[in-house]
C-alpha cells in the first residue's frame, strides 16, 4: 500500500489494537495515550516529550514493527523526542541558577 495514502491515526489505532490482542499490556497502555502520529517519508513517526515513553517505545519497538507488518504495511517506525515548553523553561531556570546563584521565579 502507498504510504502517502495512509491515515497515521488509523495505522496507530491498529497498532494499539494489535498490542491489546497480543497481551502486550504495558506497551498497550503506554501507546494508548499517544495522539501525535504521522506518516512521513514512508515511516510512522511518533513525537513525544516524555523520556519514559520514549524508553517504553524503544523497548517495544519489535512488537510495534510486528504490528505494522500485521497490517500488511512495509513502513518504518521512528520515535522523535522533543523538549516541551515546560522542559525548556526548567532548563533555562537551571542555567540561570548556575550563573547567578539563588533566584526567585514568579509564576
Amino acid at each position: 500500500m502507498d504510504a502517502s495514502k495512509l491515515s497515521a491515526n488509523n495505522v496507530w489505532g491498529k497498532v494499539v489494537l494489535y498490542l491489546k490482542e497480543h497481551h502486550k499490556v504495558a506497551l498497550h497502555v503506554a501507546c494508548g495515550d499517544i495522539t501525535n502520529a504521522q506518516i512521513e517519508n514512508g515511516e510512522l513517526v511518533i513525537r513525544t516529550s516524555d523520556a519514559f515513553l520514549v524508553d517504553v517505545l524503544e523497548n517495544g519497538r519489535k512488537d510495534i514493527e510486528t504490528a505494522l507488518r500485521w497490517q500488511g504495511l512495509d513502513i518504518g517506525f521512528k520515535i522523535v523526542k522533543f523538549e516541551s515548553g515546560a522542559q525548556k523553561i526548567e532548563k533555562d531556570i537551571k542555567k540561570l541558577k548556575n550563573l547567578f546563584g539563588t533566584i526567585e521565579v514568579e509564576e
